[in-house]
């Protein structure tokens, strides 16, 4: 299962972006999708995860800013981001968990988000 993900790019402090990101290959279902992100010499964060049912997780620094929505028939989520700030400049990841054959556990390749002050 590869996932693909869009929708990155620079924007003014303040502004809005929405990253894109769909899941193909053989899928039967999929469980949890999210997106995390790495910024420069930190660690990996989740940011936001939504589950088949639509449950949705948020990171503390993205609450009330940003959310999560699903696709299920086109295997896609979304993250809309509003109220950027300089601190969420970093690489986007997509995450996605189910079941194909047997179970899968995806990455997306990573989309750079650069948030000027």
């Amino acid at each position: 299962v590869q996932l693909q993900a869009y929708g990155g790019g620079l924007v003014q402090a303040g502004g809005s972006l929405r990253l894109s990101c769909t899941a193909s290959g053989s899928i039967f279902s999929i469980n949890n999708m999210g997106w995390y992100r790495q910024a420069p010499g930190k660690q990996r964060e989740l940011v936001a995860a939504i589950t088949s049912g639509g449950s949705t997780n948020y990171a503390d620094s993205v609450k009330g800013r940003f959310t999560i929505s699903r696709d299920n028939a086109k295997n896609t989520v979304y993250l809309q981001m509003n109220s950027l700030k300089p601190e969420d400049t970093a690489v986007y990841y997509c995450n996605a968990d189910g079941e194909t054959m047997g179970y899968f556990g995806s990455w997306g390749q990573g989309t750079l988000v650069t948030v000027s002050s």
